[in-house]
């Protein structure tokens, strides 16, 4: 009676577990597919337009656009130069915060869902500032050169080298120390 108890107990378990890892099926209309939305430049400040290009929608299709996560709201996509890309622009509000933002494009013909990632900064790459100068870090190079400092350091050594020599010398004649 155990051994059946626990072999449907098992069996009932793997079940589970597999219906549970199983792929939920893609209904037309609500496919996702995550990634294949470009958002150019992937980095802005608040402020600057952002373009969006997908081949999702194939060949001449448009799509309508939702930027809402950032606050810019709906903007279309219309067919781009290249004959299977969609195009659309959007304009990142002043108010927007720093943050990493998820833009959508749904496609008009097949209802092909697209996302790709918006990152707002407030600083843009071509105005980033960069560190110049030494490190101030304490005594040493960032202090610059000082003749009297290094000649003491100089001779502190020099005094040590000379002291190490006689004592090793000494202890090899064997006078002891």
């Amino acid at each position: 009676m155990r051994r059946t108890a626990r072999l449907l107990t098992g069996t009932a378990l793997a079940v589970a577990a597999v219906g549970l890892a199983a792929p939920a099926p893609a209904y037309a209309g609500e496919a996702a597919a995550t990634g294949g939305l470009e958002v150019y430049p992937s980095s802005v400040v608040p402020g600057e337009p952002a373009t969006v290009t997908t081949a999702a929608c194939g060949e001449g299709g448009s799509a309508a656009g939702d930027a809402s996560a950032v606050g810019a709201g709906a903007f279309p996509l219309a067919p781009g130069t290249d004959e299977d890309e969609s195009v659309g622009r959007f304009e990142v509000p002043p108010s927007a915060q720093p943050g990493t933002y998820e833009i959508v494009a749904t496609c008009g013909g097949n209802g092909l869902r697209v996302t790709g990632d918006l990152v707002v900064t407030l600083t843009s790459a071509r105005e980033q500032v960069y560190p110049k100068g030494s490190v101030k870090t304490g005594v040493g190079g960032a202090l610059g050169p000082d003749p009297v400092q290094t000649a003491a350091g100089v001779a502190a050594l020099a005094v040590a080298a000379a002291g190490g020599t006689w004592l090793l010398h000494r202890r090899a004649r064997g006078d002891g120390i």
